[in-house]
């Protein structure tokens, strides 16, 4: 029995950390763990061949330059001094959370600093969820800085309570009154044209891209689209249904192999749902008819009309939504598209084609300086020479597309670049021309770049990672999308020296 406690006693002594470890290894002791002064790595079993080990291997060139006894425990005494000091080893040392957060602000403090400096600035605003059921509402700015068009992530910001569009506008307006945005400056709101948004209250107005499917697909038309969807769920949703009717396309040789399931959450699904839906038209009839499912109006011309009117539209607005993807592709470009669609929902933006929304510009100002400008042979070859930039541009993207040599594109000048020089170069005669062009030019058509903000945000935020924290989300968001470069020399400067290195 006393041999039992003995080896007991023993077996204790060497789990339960000794003082000495600081001096000799470097190590203190913290929360029950045995930490590293000079990696800040955590040893799970407190004993002192672990300790030991970590720090011969770890460690050899610190050990090789302060050899045990006074000289090692002087050079362990001042990262001991900073802990004691500030009382909170968490606090002593920078993490990797540390470095994401220190780079993040500073990418942020230049975002806020050139969007000061910009005449103007537009957003684009759309909310989703994330894996945890959070909602992120997420701030997409656009803006002139210098002779380049600034596409960048502001934040994503994390809505606990209720998703409606006051609480949406509430959390943005305390984000932009802490960083200071110069709303006075604001120029559009682009938002997807949901219910959440357009109530939202924003000073300035909003352009909803989504709201022309939404017309097209509302009234009769939207009876069209819910018989798509029943039929769609009866044939999908069920496994044997499904299997039949692609055993059936594979007999007739249809190129499609099987129908798309409908999603409310990208309205510019339906455009696919619908394509398929109207190429494999015979075969569910000749389905339906098998299974003795009963849909007259599947055959019916006014219905087909009506049909079909939905599909045109769709694929067309599906074509316009690409078209809109992209720095430089402004709302002029949505209208000048939409000019092509014979319908009435296009009166909703022909407000655009008046200035009262830009601030301080005068319609006769500007009437008179295009006049000007187009008699001034110097600056219209300066244009025309512009143009020809952009479709040389243009012909050398489809070529190296074709090819898949996706490299060499992104080492062309970008379209936008030019663009904005060619109109910086203007002289002060046409400030009202110039003032109006790069108004145009930060406004948003689409709420695209919030959709890659979500992508990005389902690809870091994840299953296997659903633990992090608000501020390392946006962290990591913002310096994913951004394309400023962090002074990462200005950062080290701050950091403390790692002594082992």
């Amino acid at each position: 029995m006393d041999n039992k406690m003995a080896k007991r006693k023993k077996d204790d002594e060497y789990r339960t950390f000794q003082d000495e470890w600081t001096e000799e290894y470097a190590f203190v002791e913290r929360a029950g763990s045995a930490v590293c002064l000079i990696c800040n790595d955590k040893i799970a079993s407190m004993k002192r061949s672990n300790v030991k080990r970590h720090f011969d291997t770890r460690h050899a060139t610190f050990a090789s330059k302060y050899p045990a006894g006074d000289s090692r425990k002087k050079a362990c005494q001042e990262p001991l001094s900073r802990v004691q000091a500030n009382g909170e080893y968490a606090k002593t040392f920078i993490t990797v959370h540390d470095h994401t957060i220190m780079m993040a602000n500073q990418v942020e403090e230049t975002q806020v600093k050139d969007i000061n400096a910009a005449p103007f600035f537009s957003l684009a605003l759309d909310e989703s969820t994330d894996v945890t059921h959070l909602s992120q509402f997420s701030v997409i700015a656009r803006y002139a800085a210098g002779d380049t068009l600034r596409e960048e992530s502001l934040a994503v910001l994390p809505i606990k309570g209720s998703t409606r569009g006051e609480d949406l506008f509430k959390s943005f307006m305390e984000f932009a009154h802490e960083k200071n945005l110069p709303m006075d400056k604001l120029l559009s709101v682009c938002t997807d044209g949901g219910e959440k948004q357009r109530i939202c209250g924003f000073p300035l107005h909003s352009t909803p891209g989504g709201t022309l499917c939404s017309d097209v697909c509302d009234g009769q038309l939207g009876e069209v689209m819910s018989l798509v969807i029943r039929v769609i769920n009866f044939i999908v949703a069920r496994a044997l249904n499904d299997r039949q009717f692609k055993t059936l396309l594979d007999e007739v040789g249809n190129n499609y192999h099987g129908l798309l399931l409908h999603s409310n959450v990208r309205w510019l699904s339906r455009g696919k749902v619908l394509s398929s839906f109207a190429t494999c038209l015979n075969e569910i009839r000749t389905f339906l008819e098998i299974k003795g499912i009963e849909h007259p109006e599947l055959a019916e011309t006014e219905w087909l009309l009506k049909f079909y009117y939905v599909v045109d539209m769709t694929e067309h607005l599906n074509q316009l939504n690409v078209k809109m993807q992209g720095i430089g592709n402004t709302l002029e470009l949505f209208i000048m598209d939409l000019e092509t669609i014979h319908h009435p929902s296009k009166r909703v933006f022909t407000e655009y084609s008046r200035l009262s929304y830009i601030p301080d510009v005068s319609l006769r100002d500007f009437e008179a300086e295009v006049a000007d400008l187009k008699a001034s042979d110097m600056w219209v070859n300066k244009f025309k020479s512009l143009n020809d930039d952009l479709e040389r541009i243009a012909r050398e993207k489809t070529e190296l597309a074709s090819k898949h040599m996706w490299t060499e594109m992104k080492k062309l000048q970008p379209e936008d670049e030019l663009i904005i020089k060619t109109w910086n170069a203007l002289p002060v005669t046409y400030n009202t021309l110039k003032c109006v062009s790069i108004a145009v030019l930060t406004m948003f058509g689409s709420t695209y770049s919030c959709e890659q903000s979500f992508s990005h945000l389902k690809n870091i935020k994840s299953n296997l990672r659903s633990r992090l924290t608000d501020e390392s989300l946006n962290a990591c968001i913002k310096l994913n999308l951004t394309k400023y470069q962090p002074d990462y020399k200005a950062i080290s400067k701050s950091m403390q020296h790692q002594k082992s290195h």
